[in-house]
């Protein structure tokens, strides 16, 4: 059985923290002026950074809980397909996009929980990450959207959101690959 102390420990606290910044996205998008635009791209960077401070904490300290397993991947696919969703109504982003994100987001699911079930471990790849990365850059500049010191802030985010969409599909594409090379072992 696992302790109310293990589960609620410093890196597990901060990914639920990471996690409350949601409503906060539904409220300042919903009235995304030049001022709360910038405010909520912050708020997004800074619930964004919290990510890689919760898992160095967890490994240096050794405070891995099956909870902070659990709630970490999916603290970030909740802030970004939140964010993303959000900014379809007011024409930052293609909805098309975020449907293909979040198709894929759940087609990994589902290849890790078929993979956990024959007893094998599919380890997040460097590509997934570089695609989470791609994603928090594209939609923080989407979320900033005006020009912003000269630069064209929904020019950039729409450049590296296709980069990202990329990334996003090779990402998922490779997971299938590890799946069937680990079956067909």
């Amino acid at each position: 059985m696992i302790s109310r102390s293990e589960t609620f420990n410093l890196p597990n606290t901060i990914t639920l923290m990471r996690i409350s910044v949601v409503p906060f996205l539904f409220i300042l998008l919903s009235n995304p002026g030049e001022f709360w635009s910038l405010i909520i791209a912050i708020l997004f960077v800074i619930a964004s950074i919290t990510d890689f401070f919760d898992g160095y904490i967890a490994r240096k300290y050794h405070m891995i809980t099956t909870m902070g397993k659990f709630l970490d991947p999916i603290a970030d696919k909740i802030i970004v397909n939140t964010a993303m969703i959000l900014m379809i109504p007011i024409g930052r982003i293609p909805a098309w996009i975020v449907a293909i994100t979040i198709i894929r987001d759940l087609i990994v699911d589902v290849i890790r929980s078929i993979a956990s079930s024959e007893g094998l471990y599919i380890q997040a790849s460097i590509l997934g990450k570089q695609k989470t990365v791609t994603q928090i850059i594209a939609v923080t500049a989407l979320m900033i959207h005006y020009s912003i010191f000269g630069i064209n802030a929904h020019i950039v985010g729409t450049v590296v959101l296709y980069i990202a969409l990329f990334l996003t599909i090779y990402s998922g594409v490779d997971y299938f690959i590890k799946l069937y090379k680990s079956v067909v072992k």
